[in-house]
């Protein structure tokens, strides 16, 4: 049920649950690059590497706490207390739709990497996807362990909204760090992504690592200016946006140094 008035608004946040976040920094970062806090140590739990192709939900390990509400009741984001140790940190809060594991950095041209793929949304529930054009979906590389000391191109084969196949090429830097994220955008005049079907590395990065493809939603994010205070975002700041039922509720950074540094705070999730 939308809230479409103060007095709903203010009744859904006295339902409100708290959500506790509290992640410890992970190094080897860099400035300028996106970061996922998955595998960050700390409250909620580290996620798993998946070692298939899996849909994620409220139950995967890693995920925010989130309970399910009974339509037509929904979850919604309502108010984050955030402090994190860096300065001029860009927090953001997405729903992990899926992800598979299993690609390395020493498998290359001419063989393309299959394995754990093709990465689909199918099973992921229409309100989880939002926009049937899939323009809402943001798909990753996302790396678990690190690969080698020579920057290579990773050409990834898509299929897009309109089912058309395509070829993305990514940049990937020499060492590239675990808990890394590279963005598959899609081509000029496409609207999104449907699924990931393959990878193919130019040349062998030098050292195996591990890394896979993730599939997310982006629900609200924030920045937050100056390091060790508490800066406060109520429904307005995050956009008051939907929670639906099952999502893994997980955390993403854009770097402005070289760690992600610590991130503590407390989200409350209004029920209205």
């Amino acid at each position: 049920m939308a809230i479409t008035s103060r007095d709903q608004l203010i009744a859904a946040l006295t339902l409100s649950r708290n959500a506790l976040i509290d992640k410890a920094s992970l190094t080897n970062a860099v400035a300028g690059r996106f970061y996922s806090l998955w595998r960050a140590s700390g409250v909620p739990g580290q996620g798993a590497i998946p070692t298939t192709a899996a849909v994620c939900t409220r139950a995967t390990t890693g995920a925010l706490p989130l309970t399910n509400q009974t339509p037509p009741a929904a979850n919604y984001l309502a108010w984050l207390d955030l402090v994190t140790a860096n300065s001029a940190t860009n927090l953001s809060v997405h729903d992990r739709l899926c992800h598979q594991g299993g690609l390395s950095g020493t498998v290359a041209s001419p063989t393309v990497q299959t394995t754990n793929l093709p990465l689909t949304i199918t099973g992921v529930s229409s309100d989880r996807i939002g926009a049937v054009d899939l323009s809402e979906l943001c798909w990753w590389l996302e790396w678990y362990t690190d690969t080698g000391a020579t920057g290579v191109n990773a050409t990834v084969n898509v299929t897009y909204a309109d089912d058309t196949t395509g070829d993305v090429v990514i940049a990937l830097a020499a060492t590239s760090r675990a808990s890394g994220l590279y963005p598959i955008l899609p081509a000029a005049g496409k609207t999104g992504i449907k699924q990931v079907n393959s990878v193919l590395l130019s040349a062998t990065t030098g050292t195996a690592g591990a890394f896979g493809v993730t599939a997310t939603r982006f629900l609200t994010g924030t920045t937050t200016m100056v390091a060790n205070k508490s800066e406060i975002r109520d429904w307005a700041g995050l956009g008051l946006p939907v929670v639906p039922n099952d999502a893994c509720l997980a955390l993403l950074m854009f770097c402005s140094t070289t760690t992600t540094g610590a991130v503590r705070g407390l989200l409350k999730l209004a029920v209205g």
